[in-house]
């Protein structure tokens, strides 16, 4: 191989590392997340005395909407970090999540339509417990059609993935 083809080749594999900006920027929307969090869950308890059961029930489908929405953006930081930055070795981080380690693309696409649909669905149930406030029945079905396609859409992904693999391979 040629000096060139070298260079250009080390430029290619270097520029990985421009991932990490992003990946720092989705560890501080996740800090925004966790005050977010907090700040509801304040309100939360706060609100317990007079809230009634289905305003309860709001407030702590907010706060698993928060927690899920969390756990997507550990999900893509952890998951893009291994595929694309740097490989992680298991042997030195025994104490870290086996769920957040050797996720391939399969798993991510799988992984990430999965959250979204979850949050979806949080946000229409939030929405039904809360219908006297969300009485549009147009939004509501576009509400319930997002979700629809959302799973829709996770269905055929893991369909095509399952096809590409070929017969005889498990999970990714």
């Amino acid at each position: 191989m040629n000096v060139i083809e070298r260079a250009i080749e080390g430029l290619f594999f270097s520029s990985r590392w421009l991932m990490a900006p992003f990946l720092l920027g989705l560890v501080a929307a996740l800090l925004g997340l966790l005050f977010r969090f907090g700040d509801g869950l304040i309100k939360f308890v706060l609100n317990l005395k007079t809230a009634d059961s289905n305003d309860m029930i709001v407030g702590i489908l907010s706060l698993i909407d928060l927690t899920l929405i969390a756990n997507l953006i550990l999900i893509v930081i952890c998951s893009s970090y291994e595929n694309f930055v740097r490989p992680v070795n298991a042997a030195d981080h025994p104490d870290w999540p086996d769920g957040l380690m050797r996720i391939g693309f399969a798993g991510l696409k799988q992984k990430l339509l999965g959250s979204l649909v979850a949050i979806t669905a949080v946000q229409v149930l939030e929405w039904f417990m809360d219908i006297a406030n969300h009485a549009d029945p147009e939004k509501l079905a576009w509400v319930v059609g997002i979700l629809l396609a959302f799973a829709v859409t996770m269905l055929l992904l893991a369909i095509a993935d399952r096809v590409s693999a070929g017969p005889g391979v498990k999970g990714h």
